[in-house]
């Protein structure tokens, strides 16, 4: 694995931790934030936006065939790992709770990741 495809790795691989990370967090110990409507919903579409942008980077670097079909199946992915998380807060984690919103801001940041490294930063020779 050439350098610049290992770094883009470990932060696809971190920011997904990162995102577990939070969102099994129990309620109780998340710090209340600024009185912003929607913040929430706002993160949700961040972290799983910039998750898709850098697994698509990841794959765009490992030289991978029918990429624009691979960034597809990222987006798929990530939102179905969304919908998972939404269980696991529900059954398993204290003091959160199931939000068919958060689902929804997950599945827009997926989308809009992958749209936004499919038509901005995918090279436009390589376009299908």
């Amino acid at each position: 694995m050439n350098k610049k495809k290992g770094v883009v790795f470990m932060a696809a691989l971190l920011w997904t931790l990162l995102i577990i990370i939070l969102l099994i967090i129990p309620g109780r110990d998340i710090p209340p934030g600024p009185k912003i409507p929607k913040l929430d919903k706002i993160a949700h579409v961040f972290l799983f936006g910039v998750q898709v942008f850098l697994w698509s980077k990841f794959m765009s670097e490992s030289k991978q065939n029918d990429l624009p079909r691979w960034f597809l199946v990222i987006c798929l992915i990530s939102s179905a790992f969304g919908i998972m998380m939404e269980f696991v807060q529900k059954y398993l984690v204290s003091n959160r709770s199931f939000e068919t919103e958060d689902i929804i801001a997950d599945i827009v940041g997926s989308v809009m990741g992958w749209l936004v490294y499919r038509f901005f930063f995918y090279p436009k020779q390589q376009r299908g």
